[in-house]
């Protein structure tokens, strides 16, 4: 990843800055929901959750379809995971390959502890 290259990783570390989209995005992970039901699980007021939707679509973190007369809002986790995963493998490949090893390697105890 260059430093001229601008493939939204940008955007989507501000989007990840904020608490409270942060815990969108983990309430997300659950399934879709209308802006009424995001905004019921925070004390901020409904236009301050629109605006921290509009950064979260921004950057690609989430979709948004309507139905009827409903907006749902989706997680867009493989975005996440591949801008997060190409960055941290830019930036610390070592800890990526020592980390993936180390998974293996507990695997392999597991499957051994079951035999």
């Amino acid at each position: 990843m260059s430093e001229n290259a601008h493939d939204g990783t940008s955007d989507i570390f501000t989007a990840l800055a904020h608490p409270t989209r942060r815990q969108i995005l983990q309430d997300l992970k659950a399934g879709e929901r209308t802006a009424g039901e995001i905004a019921s699980a925070f004390p901020a007021s409904g236009p301050t959750i629109s605006r921290h939707l509009a950064v979260l679509r921004g950057a690609g973190l989430i979709t948004e379809r309507r139905d009827a007369n409903r907006i749902l809002y989706s997680l867009v986790g493989e975005r996440l995971a591949l801008s997060v995963g190409d960055f941290l493998s830019t930036v610390c490949p070592e800890q990526i390959v020592l980390r993936a090893v180390r998974g293996r390697a507990e695997q392999v105890a597991v499957s051994e502890v079951r035999s």
